[in-house]
């Protein structure tokens, strides 16, 4: 079943809304984060949110999936942009994979008793 992510966003804010309360500091230290960006940037918003998908995508985080693609839509990505930018993401994770396949080759190799 396809997730409602509008309903997801809105339950999200609700609930960081109360982790603001008991720890104001937290989300202000995340929020700074998230803002902090070059005097004169050199990628436009949408290259931004499309990048910010792909990781998204390979941390496998919904929150960040649900807020970047409204934020990607508004910024003026297309449906084709994205699926670029996820594509970038598949390969990446691909590659993750097989980087890793080789450290568990060499650990299977490396414990030969």
């Amino acid at each position: 079943m396809m997730q409602d992510w509008n309903a997801y966003r809105t339950e999200l804010m609700s609930t960081l809304g109360k982790i603001s309360e008991v720890s104001p500091d937290l989300m202000k230290a995340h929020d700074q984060l998230a803002a902090a960006a070059p005097k004169e940037p050199r990628l436009d918003a949408k290259t931004r949110e499309l990048i910010a998908l792909a990781v998204a995508v390979t941390t496998r985080c919904d929150g960040c999936i649900a807020f970047h693609t409204q934020a990607a839509r508004k910024a003026g990505a297309s449906q084709e942009e994205l699926v670029e930018a996820l594509g970038v993401a598949v390969a990446l994770n691909a590659g993750a994979a097989l980087v890793y396949s080789a450290r568990a080759f060499d650990a299977f190799d490396g414990s030969k008793a």
